[in-house]
């Protein structure tokens, strides 16, 4: 499961901080850093200059840090990386982006792609929101993925969701024309909401031939977490929207 927006907060600390406009948006996410296993802190430390990207106010040349022209895949919130690594290693042909925040989920992702010897993958340890507005170029990429974001599932929290209509907006413009924005999550309410807000949005057409959602597409690993909800019956919804102006 992603962790991209885990660990819900009773307060709203980032709307008190009107003097600083980074903190004033509203996050998706609240940063609670676990503790560091020796491999994820060895993985930091020795491969983070081979797969690590940092943070910078300024737009990325993506064909110069993957040494190449290919079809880019940027998925907001990898968890540990399993499945991202995998999906990396399924397509040696296009080129993998990971964000996440919660540093031990980077140091196992790290740690995973050096056993593989990817040669495709880059991440970031940073604000996906952040990242996207300000080093990721227009029209650079085929595929944006968020799998199981935080559902923040208590009402006076669903402001909290990554998924608005203002997101959806800033990630369009990342998209090439064609460009596909897939999202799963296993809270049926959360589905509904993404549901209601990609249909709303401008430039987007729904890939599903019934206008809700998706079978599992192969290229998307089926995780442990999800198989283990699938032997206790939870459900698992798939969107998938193309950009289509």
């Amino acid at each position: 499961m992603s962790t991209e927006a885990q660990n819900p907060s009773p307060t709203d600390t980032e709307e008190t901080n009107a003097s600083t406009p980074y903190l004033r948006r509203i996050r998706s996410f609240v940063l609670r850093e676990g503790r560091l296993t020796k491999g994820q802190q060895h993985a930091l430390e020795h491969y983070w200059s081979t797969y690590g990207l940092d943070y910078q106010d300024q737009l990325l040349s993506l064909d110069s840090v993957f040494k190449r022209s290919a079809p880019r895949v940027l998925e907001i919130g990898f968890g540990m990386g399993k499945s991202l690594v995998a999906m990396a290693k399924a397509a040696p042909e296009q080129d993998f982006i990971g964000i996440e925040v919660h540093r031990p989920g980077v140091g196992a992702c790290l740690a995973e792609a050096h056993n593989e010897a990817l040669a495709n993958l880059k991440v970031f340890e940073h604000d996906a929101v952040e990242v996207l507005a300000h080093m990721i170029p227009e029209q650079s990429l085929y595929t944006v993925q968020l799998f199981f974001p935080d559902p923040w599932h208590k009402k006076r929290h669903h402001k909290r969701r990554i998924v608005q209509a203002d997101f959806v907006q800033a990630l369009r413009s990342k998209l090439k024309i064609g460009g596909v924005f897939h999202m799963a999550t296993d809270w049926e309410n959360y589905a509904e909401h993404m549901l209601e807000v990609m249909t709303a949005a401008e430039g987007f057409s729904n890939l599903s031939t019934t206008n809700t959602y998706v079978e599992r597409p192969e290229h998307r690993p089926l995780t442990k977490f999800e198989q283990r909800g699938q032997k206790l019956g939870h459900g698992v919804w798939d969107l998938m929207f193309k950009r289509i102006s």
